[in-house]
């Protein structure tokens, strides 16, 4: 009897320490995800910025094409009225 009461005692710390082994595991985890999130923030914003560029870049490109097309011109309609 004495040793089915030490089997389940040592099963039960088996089991316990396998929780605090996840437990610990996660958390490490958990740290390393935090540690990491500068770094992507950081990546966020130099891409953020290289699109912002490159959107100005191509506005300034569609508004050259724009004026220099006759299809975008203003035209005068008083002058067509009469």
């Amino acid at each position: 009897m004495i040793n089915a009461d030490m089997d389940a005692a040592d099963a039960k710390n088996r089991v316990e320490l396998e929780e605090k082994t996840q437990l610990i595991n996660q958390g490490l985890e958990l740290q390393y995800t935090l540690e990491d999130l500068p770094a992507r923030v950081d990546a966020v914003k130099k891409e953020n910025l290289k699109l912002k560029s490159e959107n100005q870049v191509l506005g300034q490109y569609i508004e050259i094409l724009m004026s220099a097309s006759s299809v975008f011109q203003i035209t005068d309609t008083k002058s067509k009225i009469k």
